[in-house]
């Protein structure tokens, strides 16, 4: 009777193999997000542009600076049900496709109503996309969930600074908004092209690190109506609130009242996208350490770095360095650690929904950001409005924090498969 044996070092052989291409798929996933926050950062640099061609007012064109997290809002819950019928990777493409299809479709629009549909599609798009990765990093790193969507937040770093300084240079070398968005949107499309080819099912939608020692989470509440999941959904709308008043007009800020140039208000949040370079670090701390502690003191730093950007110098310098460290504060820690804690309150089954309730708690307090710090500025100025809707949001944000109860959140145990 024939037997085949295995080759000598073919097992080690396919296990290299198979790591490679794992590699490959975590880079391609990293790099689509990094395309998405390329796509949500270069709006708000053309709003002076678009303000001045279709001559909408400073609350109108907050808003359309930030009506695109309506989208966020509305798919994010749902796309947790989405994904329990259909794989990860098709809701990520199918996001790509909706976001970068609605960003191009934007420069044809003739006036307020279709130009604020159109950015509020892309929302939809981009929730699909973040909902399904966070869960998809979360999952695979499962012994280190703030950590891996830390990894996934450095893509935000990435696209947050090439974004901008891309978008500049294109809207000086091109001489219209138009270009950027058409061409934002071309490079989205071959992305989701590169993740049919790359990223494989076992990645996707693993549900472990898949170890021989598994690492699983244990613990959580059984349902989304929990202390910890409540506090965080607060935090999180704050945090929309302080984070998308920030990033949908301190372009304009920088632009109408500092009067910086495109190129140079384009380097200045650029600067603010490399300090999100310490996700990964933020991310190790938030396992690490309590959440009270970790959220507390980024919600205080936050605050404080703040009252400087809108009460301090307005020089070039300045501005550059607090956004740098107002990056790392905000979307390098807070909304990394915010994440995966909304994650580590529920039961392994919740994953899913609990991204989506992430999603749509930021983006939706996020969708009326630009507007509000518009009305505000119209009102007030730029001063008070900085104050209120940041420096004092973030105030409340690390009161807040105190009432989280991180024994009750699930925790990493191993488990021999």
């Amino acid at each position: 009777m024939d037997q085949t044996a295995t080759p000598p070092g073919t097992e080690a052989t396919s296990r290299t193999t198979d790591s490679a291409i794992a590699i490959a798929a975590i880079a391609v996933l990293i790099v689509s997000y990094a395309v998405n926050a390329m796509d949500r950062t270069l709006f708000p640099l053309m709003l002076t542009d678009v303000r001045r061609e279709y001559g909408f007012a400073l609350p109108q064109a907050g808003l359309m600076s930030t009506i695109f997290t309506l989208g966020m809002t509305l798919a994010g819950l749902p796309t947790g049900y989405l994904m329990s019928r259909y794989s990860r990777k098709t809701v990520i493409q199918v996001g790509i496709l909706i976001y970068s299809a609605a960003t191009v479709i934007t420069v044809t629009a003739i006036g307020f109503a279709d130009m604020l549909f159109y950015r509020a599609i892309t929302g939809t798009g981009e929730a699909m996309q973040l909902t399904a990765l966070l869960a998809v990093f979360s999952s695979y790193f499962s012994r280190h969930r703030a950590a891996g969507v830390g990894l996934l937040n450095y893509a935000y770093a990435g696209g947050a600074a090439v974004g901008p300084w891309l978008g500049a240079k294109l809207l000086v070398d091109y001489g219209t908004w138009r270009a950027p968005m058409i061409i934002y949107g071309v490079i989205g499309l071959a992305m989701m092209v590169l993740i049919a080819a790359v990223v494989r099912p076992y990645l996707s939608e693993t549900n472990t690190a898949g170890q021989e020692n598994t690492t699983i989470a244990a613990g959580g509440a059984a349902s989304l109506n929990n202390r910890n999941t409540i506090v965080l959904a607060i935090l999180s709308v704050l945090f929309g609130l302080a984070l998308y008043g920030y990033l949908g007009m301190y372009p304009t800020f920088l632009r109408e009242q500092l009067h910086y140039a495109p190129a140079d208000a384009g380097r200045v949040m650029s600067i603010y996208g490399l300090g999100v370079l310490v996700s990964l670090f933020t991310g190790w701390l938030g396992d690490r350490f309590s959440p009270k502690l970790v959220l507390g003191l980024s919600f205080l730093l936050a605050s404080a770095i703040a009252a400087l950007l809108f009460n301090g110098p307005a020089d070039f310098a300045t501005q550059a360095a607090l956004s740098f460290v107002l990056g790392a504060t905000f979307s390098g820690t807070i909304f990394v650690n915010l994440a995966a804690y909304h994650v580590k309150s529920v039961a392994a089954s919740l994953a899913g929904r609990a991204s989506g309730l992430f999603v749509s708690c930021v983006y939706g307090s996020a969708t009326v950001a630009g507007y509000v710090i518009g009305w505000i500025v119209g009102l007030a100025g730029w001063t008070v409005a900085g104050n209120i809707q940041l420096v004092a949001l973030c105030l409340v944000g690390a009161v807040v924090s105190l009432a989280l109860r991180p024994e009750q959140m699930s925790r990493p145990v191993k488990q021999a498969a």
